[in-house]
Parts: C-alpha cells; sequence; structure tokens
C-alpha cells in the first residue's frame, strides 16, 4: 500500500486530465495523477483520446440534442442502421438519460445549450496553438479548415439556416457549390448539393501522437499512478482517494474520468446525469489520404479524416454502456460507408472502439462540487474531447488560483442539474 501527499490530485490521465495536468504544472503546482490505463500503454489505445476524429471542432457549437433529433428520435434510436442507435438491451438503465435528452432537445433548450457549447469553443484553437508550442506539437496541428458534404440539393439548401444560426454564435462558414468542392477535394464523388467549409478548422494528423508529447511532458514534472480510484472522502483537510495499493491525500481533487467518473461525482456529493457514448472507427494504411481534411458525409453521420499514414473513418454515436463488446455491425457499417465513397478501399487494417463521456444536454461538467471547492468536475465533454481539453484545463486552472474565468460558468457547473 502506499501513502502519498500532494497538493492536486487527479483522477484521469485522458486528454482532459493530461491538459489540466499541463497547465497546472505550468503554473507551478504539484500534482499526481491516477488512472489504471496510463497513457502510453497499449490498452490505453482503447480511451476516446485516441480513437477521435482528430478535430479541433469550433464550429459543432451544436448539441447532439435539437428538435430534429426529437422530431426522430424514435426512428434513430431503434434502426440499426442509424448514425444515432441503442443498444435494446441497454434501454431500461438508460431510460432516465434518454427522458432528459429529451427535454434538452427542445427548441429553448437546445439553443442554449448551442450558446454555451460555442462560449466554450471560441478559445478552442487558440488554446491549442499554445498548448501544441509549450508540448512541441505544433506540426500536428493542419490548418485545412473541415467540410460537410451534403449530397442532396434539398439538404443543401437546408443546411442555410443550420449555417445562419452557427454563424450568429460566431462560427466562419462559406456554403460552396459542387465544382469548389471538387477542386478543394477532387478524390470525392461528385453531388448535386455542395458543402460547408469552416476555413477556420483545424485537427490534429495524429491524435495518438500529441497525447503522447502531452504525456511526455506531465511525467517529467509529475507521477502518473496506474491504479484505480475507488473511493473519494472528504477530510477538514483535503481529500482521500484510495484505490486498489494506494491510499493518497490531496489538498484538492479534480475528477478527470471522462466515461468513469458518475460514481465518483456521487461520492462528492453531485448526482451527474452522466453516461456512455459509444464510439467506432475503421482505418486504412496508405502514404496518402484520398482527403486533405476532415470531411463529414452529413447524412452517413462520419468523418473521413486523413492521419498520417492512413485514413480514419470515425463516427456514429451508439448508447450501450460500458461493459457491453464491440458492435461488429457498427463497424460493419463505417466499412460499408466509407466504400460507398471510396468503392476501391480494401478491408480496413484496423477497428477501434471506445468511449465517450456523454450529458444530455451536450455541456460537458465543469467546475466545483456543490459541497465544496476541494473537488473540482472536469468530464462529460461526449464529441468535443479534444477540442476542449485545454480550454477545460484554463478555467479549472483558474478556479484553483481563485482567478474569475473569462467566461460564466453557471450553464456548465454539477450544480445546474
Amino acid at each position: 500500500m502506499r501513502h502519498i501527499t500532494t497538493d492536486i490530485a487527479i483522477i484521469g490521465a485522458g486528454v482532459v486530465g493530461l491538459a489540466i495536468a499541463e497547465r497546472l504544472i505550468t503554473e507551478g503546482r504539484e500534482v499526481v495523477l491516477i488512472d489504471p490505463h496510463p497513457p502510453g500503454e497499449t490498452v490505453a489505445e482503447t480511451a476516446a483520446s485516441y480513437g477521435n476524429a482528430g478535430t479541433i471542432a469550433d464550429y459543432a457549437v451544436l448539441p447532439v440534442g435539437t428538435p430534429d433529433v426529437l422530431r426522430n428520435l424514435p426512428s434513430l434510436l431503434f434502426d440499426r442502421n442509424s448514425p444515432l442507435a441503442i443498444r435494446r438491451a441497454a434501454l431500461p438503465a438508460l431510460l432516465p438519460w434518454l427522458a432528459r435528452f429529451a427535454l434538452q432537445s427542445l427548441p429553448r433548450a437546445a439553443e442554449r445549450n448551442a450558446r454555451t457549447i460555442a462560449a466554450l469553443l471560441s478559445t478552442a484553437t487558440t488554446d491549442w496553438r499554445d498548448l501544441g508550442a509549450r508540448i512541441s506539437g505544433r506540426d500536428i496541428l493542419k490548418n485545412r479548415g473541415c467540410l460537410y458534404v451534403y449530397e442532396t440539393s434539398a439538404g443543401f439548401r437546408a443546411a442555410e439556416r443550420d449555417m445562419a444560426f452557427r454563424r450568429s454564435l460566431g462560427v466562419t462558414v462559406d456554403l460552396i457549390d459542387p465544382a469548389t468542392l471538387r477542386q478543394m477535394e477532387p478524390a470525392l464523388p461528385e453531388v448535386e448539393g455542395g458543402a460547408a467549409f469552416f476555413p477556420k478548422a483545424v485537427f490534429l494528423d495524429d491524435p495518438g501522437r500529441m497525447i503522447g508529447l502531452l504525456a511526455a511532458r506531465v511525467r517529467a514534472e509529475a507521477e502518473i499512478i496506474a491504479t484505480r480510484a475507488d473511493r473519494l472522502t472528504r477530510h477538514v483537510s483535503g481529500v482521500s482517494i484510495s484505490g486498489p495499493g494506494l491510499h493518497l491525500h490531496a489538498r484538492r481533487a479534480i475528477i478527470a474520468a471522462g466515461a468513469h467518473s458518475r460514481s465518483l461525482a456521487a461520492q462528492a456529493g453531485d448526482r451527474v446525469p452522466l453516461d456512455t457514448e459509444r464510439g467506432y472507427h475503421v482505418e486504412w494504411a496508405m502514404a496518402q489520404p484520398p482527403v486533405t481534411r476532415p470531411t463529414c458525409p452529413t447524412t452517413r453521420g462520419f468523418y473521413l479524416c486523413p492521419m498520417q499514414g492512413r485514413l480514419r473513418v470515425a463516427g456514429t454515436v451508439e448508447l450501450g454502456g460500458l461493459t457491453a463488446p464491440p458492435s461488429p455491425h457498427r463497424i460493419a457499417k463505417l466499412v460499408e460507408g466509407a466504400r460507398e465513397i471510396f468503392p476501391d478501399l480494401p478491408e480496413p487494417d484496423r477497428s477501434w472502439m471506445g468511449f465517450r463521456p456523454s450529458m444530455p444536454d451536450s455541456v460537458p461538467v465543469i467546475g466545483p462540487s456543490r459541497a465544496g471547492g476541494e473537488i473540482l468536475h472536469a468530464y462529460g465533454h461526449g464529441h468535443l474531447g479534444v477540442s476542449l481539453a485545454p480550454v477545460t484545463a484554463r478555467l479549472i486552472a483558474d478556479l484553483i488560483a481563485g482567478r474569475s474565468p473569462e467566461m460564466d460558468l453557471a450553464p456548465v457547473l454539477p450544480s445546474r442539474f
């Protein structure tokens, strides 16, 4: 049994936990991280930090739940081929989450959530450029924008209202015709509609390498303990954290355990409706991917992602908890969809499934526990964990230092529930 005392303990060493640790270390804080699968281990490749689409998605201001999604929710959830699906065995456990999701998909709630997400994303690109420079990862950040492709004219026309709303939230977007799209990405099949181009978007062409650089920076100054944090207890002088072979006392603790954060939040005194989305990707090794920027065929619910030495096709949403095995059907649908765009693709070289920490309002949980600021929350980022990691780190560092964060944290606090 190890007995450790530290200033700040961070539970979770995914991209959010690592980004928080890096920021606190930069500000001269003593930090210890706790994670059963520290970054760099093979098993860490089951983490969302590794398997994501690599986009710093400053344009992704819409929550998953919108009035359009609500209208189509029954067919979306129970169609095996839908980009938003549910494992039927998980339905009873998910009913409370789904009820909240439906309420958050109503017009007023969806607009409020979009404005909160937009406020968080407004500095994501700048924060990532700053972080990339500090950890020698600037070359991994690519400034080529991102595309949403609309295969039909009707889809393109319907996107005009969507893009007008995004512009009202500060997103830069250009609607382009099929000829312009063809010039930008000549390997894509011709479409009738056109595309939305987000010129300010950046992406990581090797998320795993970026996480490795971030982990190396943290390891140089802080210990990452390879165990589980099972128990969280407040004391007059701080917080005790225990797990297999560990008893740790910290002045403050930060819960950043992604999809595994709910039970720890409950021990902190916060009932947070966190559940799990299961994301998938498939990859083809190739020297030159057929697209030069992340490209989303909007009706298919996935991204075509040009990574270093490979094409990654990532996306879809499956609600199914933390214990069920990967769905061969979801993987097969990604392969099928990719081949409808690029028919010459062979069998993929690898596939992946990981867990996204998902909130019913698509808004992360960032800030102090309602029972006291010695425990802070930093999870629930859904599809935006990579995008918002350095943003979350800056906000948490402000709280720990006693500074006023640049944005109003009321919409992201655990006490909002």
